[in-house]
């Protein structure tokens, strides 16, 4: 089970999520956010071996670029309206695509957007509600059982240690990511939430690793 942690603005939270064996961490490039993070703040959190990921939302694919060079991000987490053209000026293997299920009123419509930004990601990431994140929202994850897009996903949205084992036996993504289910509030992280929440995801892994 692939494991992010999102959200991240400390280094004492950087640390207990590499200490986990968590695969990613995230950092997020939005000043309108209460875990906003600088470029300087995220260049200086030391990551060891995760990979590291920025979540852009107004951002153009220039600016982005500039931001990963400057922080050594690995990945950029679209979560904004940045269009197929922005990502493939990104590269392709460097994207991870939010999409938000609860916008469409039909699964197919969600396929189609998944098909659409397939030659332009790596990953996907359905999150919950309508826009954003880390807002403590979760999904109907059985409604999601039947997806089969054509790269691995990461499932967000209100997940912690008390349900992230069911959602993951409901729909059984390629990896979770943790934010506000974790925190004793936003952008500060707590060890023990953190460390229930890793071993719960695990404890009904489908095999997926990097």
């Amino acid at each position: 089970m692939l494991i992010k942690f999102c959200g991240l603005t400390r280094q004492e939270d950087v640390d207990h999520a590499a200490s986990l064996g968590a695969a990613m961490c995230g950092f997020i490039f939005h000043p309108r956010s209460p875990r906003g993070v600088t470029v300087a703040q995220a260049a200086a959190l030391d990551s060891g071996s995760m990979l590291r990921v920025g979540v852009f939302v107004n951002q153009g694919a220039d600016e982005i670029r500039r931001i990963m060079d400057e922080a050594r991000l690995d990945y950029a987490q679209l979560h904004g309206h940045q269009s197929v053209e922005c990502a493939r000026a990104i590269g392709a293997e460097r994207v991870i695509r939010v999409l938000w299920p609860d916008r469409y009123t039909h699964r197919a419509l969600l396929y189609n957007d998944l098909q659409r930004n397939a030659e332009a990601c790596a990953y996907y990431l359905l999150d919950a509600g309508l826009k954003g994140g880390g807002s403590g929202h979760k999904l109907d994850w059985s409604d999601l059982a039947s997806l089969r897009p054509a790269h691995p996903w990461l499932l967000a949205g209100g997940l912690s240690a008390a349900n992230v084992a069911m959602a993951v036996g409901m729909c059984a993504p390629a990896g979770v990511d943790f934010n506000s289910g974790v925190e004793d509030a936003p952008g500060c992280k707590n060890r023990e939430k953190m460390a229930a929440a890793f071993m719960a995801a695990n404890s009904k892994g489908n095999g997926y690793s990097l």
